[in-house]
C-alpha cells in the first residue's frame, strides 16, 4: 500500500490551490471588502465561509464517495443527478466563469488603455478565445507547461500584492456601504457565491482523487484523508489571499470610490503603489493565468458534454467557445450582476448536497432524505433567485415573509424543517420495514 511524503501531499495541495485560484478569486474579494469598509471583520467571515469553507468541504464530500460528481448526486437519481451536473457544467463554464476570464483579463491588461468601450473588448475577446480555442482543441502538454510556470508567477505576484496592501495601504479603512450597515456578515456570505468555487469543486473532486490514485494510493481512507490535506493547503493559501484582497478594498475608497467592480479597484491600488510598470507586470500574469483557468473550464466541459450527448469534443468545444466569446462582450458589470440570480438559485441546491452527503450516516435510506430535501432547495432557491433577478412580485407574497429572505436565504428554514420531517419518516419507515421482516 503506497503512501505519500511529505513533499508530495504539499505538491498535491498546491495543485488543488492552483485550481481554485482563478478570475473570480482575485476580483470579488477587493469589492467586498470597499463595500464593507469598516464592517470589514464580519463581512470576510462570511466570504470565507462560502468561499473556503464550502469548498473544502465539498472536497471532503467528494472524496469520502470517490471523487465523483455522479457518485455525489446518487441518491437522488440519475435523472436528477444528470440535471444538476449540467447545471453546474454550464455555470462554470459558457454561461458565466469562462466569459468571465476574458473580461477580467481584458479590463486588467488592456482597457486601462483603450478604455471600456465595445471594440477593443470585441477584438481582445477574439484573439482571446481564438487562443483559448487552439488549447483546448490541442492541449498536448502546452497547457501543463505554461501552468506550472504561471502558477508559480502568479503565486509570487499576489504575496507582493498582500504584503503592499497590509504594509502600504492606499489610506485608512474606508465607510461602510449601505447593504453592509445591517448585515455584513449575509452580505459577505453571499458575495462568496460569486468565486464559484464549490461549483468549482464540485468539478475538481475526481480531478484530486485521481491525482492522489496516479500515485499509487488505493485505500479509500487514504485518499479521503490526502484530499483533505490537499484542501487545508489550498484553503489556507485561498484565506490568506481573500483576506489581503479584502483588506485592500476596504483600504482603497480614496482612489477608488467610484469603482464598479474588482478589476478596477485592483487596476486603482496597483498604478498607485507600483507604476504603469507593477500594473502591466499584473496584467500580464492575470491574463496568462485567466488563459489556462479558461482552457481547463472549456476541456472539463467538453469531455463531460461530449460523453453525455452524441456530439464530439471538438464540437462541443468550439459551440462553447463562440458562446463564451458572445456572453463576454457583454461587459464585466454587466455579466456579474446577471451571474447573481443563478448563482443565487444554484448554491442552496449545492450546499444542502454537500451537507447530506457528509451526514449520510445518520439515516436509513439516503434516498427518502435526499430527494425531499433537494426538492423544497430547489423550489426555493429558485424563488430566491428570482428575487435577486427583480421578479420578487412572480412568487407568492409569504415567501418574503420568511427568515433571512431579505438577504437571498429565505431557503434555509424551510429547508432545515423539511430535513428535520424526512429524518422523522425516514427513522419510522425504517423500524417499519425493520418490524416486518422480524
Amino acid at each position: 500500500m503506497n503512501v505519500l511524503k511529505r513533499q508530495d501531499l504539499l505538491a498535491l495541495g498546491f495543485m488543488t490551490f492552483a485550481l481554485f485560484l482563478g478570475a473570480g478569486n482575485i476580483i470579488f474579494p477587493p469589492s467586498a471588502g470597499l463595500a464593507a469598509g469598516e464592517n470589514l471583520g464580519r463581512a470576510a467571515l462570511g466570504f470565507l465561509l462560502t468561499g473556503v469553507g464550502l469548498p473544502l468541504l465539498t472536497i471532503v464530500a467528494l472524496a469520502r464517495v470517490g471523487g465523483g460528481m455522479s457518485l455525489l448526486t446518487a441518491p437522488l437519481g440519475r435523472r436528477a443527478g444528470v440535471l444538476f451536473a449540467v447545471a453546474v457544467y454550464l455555470a462554470i463554464g459558457p454561461l458565466f466563469a469562462t466569459p468571465r476570464t476574458a473580461v477580467v483579463s481584458f479590463e486588467m491588461g488592456v482597457a486601462p488603455f483603450t478604455g471600456n468601450s465595445g471594440a477593443p473588448l470585441l477584438v481582445y475577446s477574439l484573439a482571446y478565445f481564438a487562443a483559448v480555442l487552439f488549447l483546448s482543441l490541442n492541449p498536448g502538454q502546452l497547457v501543463d507547461r505554461v501552468g506550472k510556470f504561471i502558477t508559480p508567477v502568479l503565486l509570487a505576484a499576489l504575496l507582493v500584492l498582500g504584503g503592499a496592501a497590509l504594509l502600504l495601504p492606499a489610506g485608512p479603512v474606508g465607510a461602510t456601504s449601505a447593504d453592509y450597515q445591517a448585515a455584513p456578515f449575509v452580505q459577505g456570505f453571499l458575495q462568496g457565491y460569486l468565486t464559484m468555487d464549490t461549483l468549482g469543486a464540485l468539478v475538481f473532486g475526481i480531478v484530486i482523487a485521481s491525482a492522489i490514485r496516479d500515485r499509487g494510493v488505493t485505500d479509500p481512507r487514504l485518499i479521503t484523508r490526502y484530499s483533505v490535506v490537499a484542501g487545508l493547503i489550498a484553503a489556507l493559501g485561498l484565506s490568506l489571499v481573500y483576506l489581503a484582497l479584502f483588506y485592500l478594498g476596504a483600504t482603497s475608497q480614496g482612489i477608488a470610490g467610484e469603482a464598479q467592480n474588482g478589476v478596477q479597484i485592483l487596476t486603482a491600488y496597483v498604478q498607485h503603489t507600483f507604476g504603469t510598470a507593477g500594473s502591466l507586470l499584473l496584467a500580464t500574469v492575470i491574463t496568462l493565468a485567466c488563459l489556462t483557468t479558461a482552457v481547463g473550464l472549456l476541456t472539463a466541459c467538453g469531455e463531460f458534454f461530449s460523453s453525455l450527448l452524441p456530439v464530439s469534443y471538438r464540437m462541443v468545444v468550439v459551440v462553447f467557445g463562440l458562446f463564451s466569446l458572445l456572453v463576454a462582450n457583454q461587459g464585466l458589470t454587466q455579466l456579474i450582476s446577471v451571474s447573481i440570480p443563478v448563482l443565487v438559485g444554484l448554491y442552496p441546491l449545492a450546499i444542502v448536497l454537500v451537507a447530506l452527503s457528509l451526514l449520510d450516516s445518520l439515516w436509513l435510506s439516503s434516498r427518502r432524505v435526499f430527494v425531499p430535501v433537494m426538492a423544497v432547495t430547489l423550489v426555493f432557491g429558485v424563488v430566491d433567485g428570482l428575487a435577486a433577478a427583480g421578479f420578487k412580485h412572480w412568487a407568492p407574497a409569504w415567501f418574503g415573509e420568511l427568515p433571512l429572505a431579505g438577504q437571498s436565504l429565505g431557503w434555509l428554514v424551510p429547508v432545515l424543517l423539511t430535513l428535520l420531517l424526512a429524518t422523522l419518516c425516514d427513522r419510522l419507515l425504517g423500524r417499519r420495514q425493520q418490524d416486518a421482516l422480524a
